[in-house]
């Protein structure tokens, strides 16, 4: 029997991008969305602990030596970046904190590292934004501790929105997450951050974009962001400010 092979190319060249999630992220399939075909995203989680979304579940899952235990069990399929994907973990102790983390990942054997309030650093530097809004779904000690982060800085929150909650984020609708956009804009405010990697934003963003003339940034954005910045890749998804400064 003969049979003749077709030519075969491909697959694609895969990249990969090491991501480290905290233990409770539900929204794998958002993150897919904001990078290009080529890129392969590799999961790692922190461990599991039994506390609701507050300052300690923060401080718990930004512990340094499972973010390095994490970026080891990554390491095998060679990302070229790795990311701690957890807004409140990398702001709740600080700006100095946040960079300590990196460099925990680096050490770990990445060959290079983002945080996702590191990335949100970046883009308010890039953007010249010195005065913004925001919204959580944490409570208001937490959402507290994301205008300090905010404020070493020198970013001013003139306005904030929290929802409060402690589990479940990704259940949020997009019509209450809209609603507390729109609620937390303010004339003063030259970009709106909507925090949190477990949030989903995707489909707001060109929207709420276009209905209130500024920037609206969000966790898994910013994060997939510097991670394709870093490896000299196209951006892709929704956000106007995406194409200004790559």
């Amino acid at each position: 029997m003969d049979f003749s092979l077709p030519e075969f190319e491909g697959p694609l060249a895969q990249r990969g991008i090491g991501v480290i999630a905290p233990f409770d992220l539900a929204l794998e399939r958002e993150l897919w969305r904001w990078v290009p075909m080529e890129v392969s995203l590799h999961l790692a989680r922190t461990p599991y602990e039994p506390v609701p979304v507050s300052m300690e579940m923060a401080q718990l899952v930004s512990n340094s030596a499972h973010l390095a235990t994490a970026t080891r069990d990554v390491l095998h399929v060679e990302p070229e970046v790795v990311a701690y994907l957890c807004t409140s973990g990398s702001f709740v102790n600080g700006v100095d904190y946040e960079r300590s983390l990196t460099k925990a990942i680096c050490d770990a054997g990445a060959p290079d590292a983002v945080t996702t309030s590191g990335a949100l650093a970046e883009v308010l530097q890039q953007l010249g934004s010195r005065r913004i809004a925001v919204i959580t779904p944490y409570d208001a000690d937490l959402t507290g501790s994301l205008h300090r982060f905010l404020a070493e800085l020198g970013v001013e929150t003139v306005a904030s929105e929290h929802l409060g909650l402690g589990g479940g984020i990704w259940k949020v609708s997009y019509r209450t997450i809209a609603e507390r956009i729109l609620k937390a804009d303010h004339p003063d405010a030259e970009a709106i951050f909507v925090s949190c990697t477990n949030l989903p934003t995707y489909d707001l963003i060109e929207p709420l974009e276009t209905a209130l003339g500024k920037p609206v940034l969000t966790a898994n954005q910013l994060t997939m962001w510097a991670c394709l910045n870093r490896m000299r890749l196209p951006i892709v998804g929704p956000g106007n400010w995406l194409r200004e400064v790559s």
